[in-house]
């Protein structure tokens, strides 16, 4: 979404309310979304110069709230609405809170943590260690695997010499 300075704005602004150009033509000529203009005129209609200004657009629960139980009783519009509060997301945001209401209620009107969350956990909070399961094998099962496992061991390093041995002794080609 673009960036328009004050003074931008204010000068579409001044030039529409003058009654020389109308949404269409404003648009084609500075290059911005016709309805993005009828929200500036709508903005500075209601509330003049401070509309047109930059605005923090995090909102509580209950503020969204308020917004549209008065959209409600009123028979408001979104843009009416997004105009008569000064909400800078405009519609599309007001409207985003009335279908997130519908679907989860008040909790899903509360706002989200922005970027990317953390991947670790805090240090000061370690992990409990894990909890194993006890062997069901017996000390005696283990240990006769503890000697085949020797075993085995011994017979693989055994062949390796006897590999390594044979090599050695055989002759070795010569190049011509």
């Amino acid at each position: 979404m673009a960036q328009y300075d004050e003074e931008f704005k204010q000068a579409i602004v001044e030039e529409y309310l003058k009654g020389a150009s109308g949404y269409k033509v404003l648009s084609a000529k500075f290059g911005v979304n016709r309805m993005t203009i009828k929200g500036w005129v709508n903005l500075y209609r209601h509330h003049g110069d401070a509309g047109l200004r930059k605005r923090p657009s995090h909102y509580s629960a209950r503020f969204k709230l308020s917004v549209l139980n008065q959209m409600w009783q009123q028979g408001l519009s979104f843009n009416q609405v997004a105009a008569l509060f000064d909400l800078r997301g405009g519609a599309r945001m007001v409207s985003g809170w009335a279908h997130r209401y519908y679907e989860g209620g008040l909790d899903a009107l509360e706002p989200k943590p922005r970027g990317r969350p953390k991947k670790m956990k805090n240090p000061e909070n370690p992990l409990p260690a894990p909890v194993r399961p006890q062997d069901a094998r017996t000390l005696e099962d283990l240990r006769k695997e503890n000697e085949y496992l020797r075993a085995e061991v011994a017979y693989l390093k055994k062949l390796d010499a006897l590999v390594r041995a044979k090599k050695q002794v055989a002759p070795k080609k010569r190049k011509l």
